[in-house]
């Protein structure tokens, strides 16, 4: 047996823990049935871990810290090309050996994110400053993880900080984990400064945002800008949970605030990029084509003539109570979906939808891409790009589901991420023919 993998969310979370480790944090966030909406897990052998790390070469070592859990942070690279971060701890560091499928190791495994921390470009950097522009953009692409992670169900206990945030190649941002500190955050990225999270009301309370605001950015930034964040940080750092503001509400006010959102995030930040195949025109398939237009009556037809054919090999293991008291039930909720989106009900097709996802006795990615559709549709788009994610979670290898996150990205106005994910897709279903 080796390391377990899974795709959540915004990043990829590969952990060699065995599934009952993962279940004592499950049951934190709500209780075991919640564990039905988790994604099922696939595994690495220890050896292709060594062989992806050149044997553990220190040669590819990343990093080396930890006081509490002394670790090693090797760089690999699987087999088919996916860059990956291999954190290694000590026996010391981990004693319980029960929690891992390899005994004599304590690996975990994650998507390796080769621009460093938000805390590199924020608190440390060499060439630049962190632009005010960009600084606006990973607070509203953090409020839309917390706003699908709470959509979703999903609470996550760990602190939330600028080293706890990683830039992947096309500087998307990727968080670790997401708690009410958000509005520190805030104030780190004002200041260019880490806040320590009990001080940072006192900091703000009574003062002119001015003061706090990042000497390196020399003016360039706008006052009521900076005003709305110290306002939004305020709130989130309220003492009492309820005066805190909602995620939906802090996405809905930062992306007012976006500023140069023509302009890559790599651009922003001045990180050298890859351009090599970027200028070649994509070669889109039918339903990329739908997707690059948003021609949501084509993204439709080709969904509803597809049908469930996608679905093949996707496991659902049932017990046989799931079969005599929920199934036919589950069956109906699908069924009653389906032909409200043959007939373009889009409404209907979200509540049966939903009803058959939120049974949690099966899983489906077209379910998922026919519900993304839907909220397209009914012009619910941050609830529609959560589930083209979904769908990619349940099945990593679809070009469809990263077409449709292109299609919500475009009619969010992310032209430019929007174009990324299109030409993931495009690569994604590229190599899928040739195998």
């Amino acid at each position: 047996m080796g390391a377990r993998c899974s795709k959540f969310s915004l990043c990829w979370f590969q952990s060699h823990l065995k599934p009952s480790v993962l279940e004592s944090s499950d049951l934190e966030n709500g209780g075991k049935s919640d564990r039905n909406l988790w994604p099922s897990f696939s595994e690495f052998s220890l050896e292709q871990l060594k062989a992806a790390t050149c044997g553990f070469s220190s040669d590819n070592i990343v990093s080396e810290h930890g006081e509490k859990a002394p670790n090693v942070v090797y760089k690999g690279k699987l087999d088919n090309g996916r860059w990956i971060a291999v954190k290694r701890f000590n026996k010391f560091a981990w004693p319980d050996n029960r929690q891992f499928l390899v005994r004599e190791e304590r690996l975990l495994v994650a998507e390796f994110m080769p621009n460093e921390t938000l805390a590199k470009h924020l608190f440390h950097w060499e060439a630049q400053p962190m632009k005010w522009a960009m600084r606006l953009r990973v607070a509203l692409y953090l409020a839309q993880a917390l706003d699908y992670c709470s959509s979703k169900g999903r609470a996550l206990y760990h602190d939330l900080n600028a080293y706890r945030i990683l830039f992947d190649q096309a500087s998307r941002v990727t968080a670790e984990s997401v708690v009410y500190s958000f509005g520190t955050l805030l104030l780190d990225l004002l200041s260019g400064k880490h806040i320590p999270p009990s001080h940072a009301l006192d900091l703000i309370r009574g003062k002119n945002f001015l003061m706090l605001m990042d000497s390196a950015l020399e003016g360039n930034f706008s006052n009521d800008d900076g005003t709305e964040l110290v306002r939004l940080a305020s709130r989130s750092l309220q003492y009492e949970a309820r005066e805190r503001p909602n995620a939906k509400s802090l996405v809905t006010s930062l992306m007012s605030l976006q500023k140069e959102t023509e302009v890559p995030s790599y651009v922003l930040m001045g990180i050298p990029h890859e351009t090599t195949s970027s200028t070649q025109p994509l070669s889109l398939t039918p339903f990329g084509e739908a997707c690059l237009r948003t021609d949501l009556t084509a993204i439709h037809e080709i969904l509803d003539k597809n049908g469930y054919k996608d679905d093949e090999g996707i496991a659902n293991e049932l017990s046989f109570q799931m079969w005599t008291s929920q199934m036919q039930d589950t069956l109906n909720s699908k069924k009653h979906g389906d032909t409200a989106f043959r007939a373009k009900d889009f409404a209907t097709a979200i509540d049966c939808y939903t009803q058959f996802i939120d049974s949690g006795t099966m899983v489906s990615p077209t379910v998922y891409a026919r519900r993304c559709l839907s909220y397209l549709m009914s012009d619910m788009l941050q609830e529609a790009l959560g589930d083209a994610m979904q769908a990619q979670v349940v099945s990593p290898e679809w070009p469809t589901a990263l077409y449709l996150q292109a299609a919500c990205l475009f009619s969010l106005g992310m032209d430019n991420d929007a174009q990324e994910t299109l030409k993931d897709g495009t690569n994604l279903e590229s190599k899928k023919n040739k195998s």
